[in-house]
């Protein structure tokens, strides 16, 4: 379902940021992908953000497609990235959690990244940012399809100066990478924000005669937050809120420059998170926007992520998508969109690219299976009802919240028989209404059992009913 702002504001919008025009074979579609780190459904002031606005992202929703249920293939950071970037929930190609200093893993040699996909056709390529698909050598982005890197191995946490170091963990110096090389250790991280953004606007003038394609991944608002003295004290949600708005202006720095460039009207823009807020940090940490509970649970608050799709030409402008998509779509919509021939293996991605040209009866996606853990299947969804399965998980629902970069301490449930959530009605997951809707509980089993019988299931193997992950068939998964 779309809805549609009045054509005068659309108009309006439009003669904000130039004129539309349609790519061509001859006049390849840029792509600028921006994915934050632990941004909550709530967290933009389009989306009901206090204490600060982001009205770069605003105005890019109000002249592009805002998705109201965009689901992260998993709630971590992570196998969230490796999805995104493949086009598979991470479980297929073998990828799971939070990978850190020196993992044993990463993404496999065999599969292909979107960087990979694009440089088919010519794009050059770029990251500036988090990676977070293995820190080892072969596991880095110049490795695997990317021209350009500078940033963060893995999340910016990962250091000495965590607030549970010692106690829990013991993490050595964080590296910053250009390149292959490490050009730092512990960095300032105040500076990242803007270090990646003019990164990313320098990419852009560099090749703005040449198809391009920019990762722009954010280190934030994951914690530790950090800002540069332009936004410090700035918003009235403390440094939360001056973390989101100098990312907001990062945001309109890379819109500026597409313009000043005159490759605004050709290129397609999508902002998005990887997973839901880390709630249990209290006042740095973001919102969920009323969803259920947040990060590392597979209820929505840790996977539904706000995305905004600006392009031109065809994202209708000012519209609302309300249908079920998810960030591995993003791969196939890439290569729809850049005419780029997809893998010979299977991808679990379905192209978006109907519903952003606002095609009203498009339905791409009809079904998505949470997946979290190694291969736990703990819910399923066909876009209206979600069924959720037994399972133990991290609650932030009974909790107190840590402070000022210090972490609150969590509580595990246990979800002790299945329980059904009408996402229309309910998108807070507050009332099962499983004995309601027999037909649909039926229907959802059906999809678990094909997805347990595609990609295996290790809660119900646990119970000695279910399969193991079968992975790549080709042992390519990790």
């Amino acid at each position: 379902m779309y809805m549609k702002t009045s054509m005068p504001y659309a108009v309006m919008g439009a003669m904000l940021l130039g004129v539309a025009a349609t790519a061509t074979a001859q006049n390849p579609t840029n792509i600028v992908l921006i994915n934050l780190d632990d941004v909550g459904y709530g967290d933009f002031s389009c989306n009901g953000a206090f204490g600060y606005t982001t009205p770069n992202i605003d105005r890019l929703a109000s002249q592009g497609m805002r998705f109201t249920h965009f689901l992260a293939c998993q709630p971590i950071s992570g196998a969230s990235r490796a999805g995104l970037l493949t086009g598979c929930y991470p479980n297929r190609i073998g990828f799971a959690g939070a990978p850190g200093p020196d993992s044993d893993y990463g993404i496999h040699a065999d599969e292909m990244t979107m960087g990979e996909l694009l440089k088919q056709k010519g794009y050059r390529t770029a990251i500036f940012g988090k990676w977070h698909l293995g820190d080892a050598r072969q596991f880095l982005p110049l490795q695997n399809g990317f021209d350009e890197y500078y940033g963060l191995p893995y999340s910016n946490d990962m250091w000495p100066n965590h607030p549970q170091q010692g106690e829990v963990f013991n993490f050595p110096d964080l590296p910053t990478f250009d390149g292959n090389e490490v050009v730092g250790y512990n960095t300032d991280q105040s500076r990242f924000t803007t270090d990646y953004t003019a990164r990313a606007v320098a990419f852009i003038r560099k090749n703005r005669e040449k198809p391009f394609f920019v990762y722009l991944a954010h280190s934030m608002p994951h914690v530790p937050l950090a800002v540069s003295d332009k936004f410090k004290g700035k918003s009235e949600q403390g440094m939360f809120g001056d973390v989101m708005m100098e990312i907001d202006w990062s945001i309109g720095e890379v819109v500026k420059t597409l313009q000043e460039e005159g490759v605004l009207e050709n290129t397609l823009i999508v902002v998005t998170s990887d997973n839901g807020p880390w709630a249990n940090y209290g006042n740095h940490a973001g919102s969920a926007g009323g969803l259920r509970e947040a990060k590392a649970t597979t209820f929505e608050g840790g996977n539904r992520v706000p995305c905004i799709v600006y392009w031109q030409g065809h994202t209708p402008p000012g519209s609302i998508c309300n249908k079920l998509a998810s960030n591995i779509d993003l791969f196939p919509t890439f290569a729809e969109v850049a005419g780029a021939p997809l893998p010979a293996k299977k991808i679990d991605g379905v192209s978006l690219l109907s519903l952003l040209q606002g095609d009203e009866k498009a339905n791409p996606r009809s079904s998505f299976a949470y997946y979290y853990n190694k291969n736990d299947l703990e819910a399923v969804t066909d876009g209206e009802f979600k069924l959720v399965f037994p399972h133990k998980y991290v609650t932030y629902e009974a909790y107190e919240p840590g402070n000022d970069g210090q972490p609150g301490t969590l509580t595990t449930r246990v979800l002790e028989k299945p329980a059904l959530y009408d996402l229309r009605r309910d998108p807070g997951e507050r009332y099962d209404v499983i004995t309601l809707y027999p037909e649909r509980v039926i229907k959802l089993r059906k999809i678990a059992e094909e997805m347990r019988t595609e990609l295996g299931d290790d809660l119900t193997r646990r119970k000695g009913t279910g399969r193991r992950s079968p992975g790549r068939v080709d042992g390519s998964g990790n």
